[in-house]
């Protein structure tokens, strides 16, 4: 059988979880009564939340990132590299015509051809890579 006090303490119980649902019904009940003040407080959170947006985005535009242009890549021998001199060509693997990878710090965001601007070169981008294809590629 429950002791004195163990009723006690189911009866406490009881009557702050009773306590609790009441709270909550006559909040539900407020809420329902006036829907337009619910309304008005919900598109002014939502212009808050467009507003916030907007801020976090003008925060991070002027951060300055390293774009890189990659023509090819090859490894080579230590040995090789001492050898080096002025004129020496070394072979790269990308192929003649084939488009260049454009890096954005060292994640490669798209792809290009080189063109001539003033003299002095620049690329033109024929094809970005995806958000999603770039975070399949940071998984692998």
């Amino acid at each position: 059988m429950a002791t004195e006090d163990e009723i006690n303490t189911e009866t406490a119980v009881e009557d702050d979880w009773g306590a609790a649902m009441a709270e909550q019904a006559e909040a539900s009940a407020v809420l329902q009564a006036k829907p337009e003040n619910s309304q008005v407080f919900a598109e002014f959170s939502d212009q808050n939340k467009l507003t916030d947006t907007q801020n976090d985005i003008d925060f991070i535009l002027d951060i300055p990132v390293q774009l890189t242009v990659e023509l090819g890549r090859t490894k080579i021998a230590i040995k090789n590299l001492l050898q080096l001199a002025q004129g020496s060509v070394v072979e790269l693997d990308g192929m003649a015509g084939e488009p260049m990878d454009v890096l954005v710090n060292g994640c490669l965001i798209a792809q290009g051809e080189v063109v001539v601007v003033n003299d002095k070169f620049g690329i033109r981008l024929t094809d970005i890579i995806t958000p999603a294809e770039r975070i399949r590629k940071l998984n692998k």
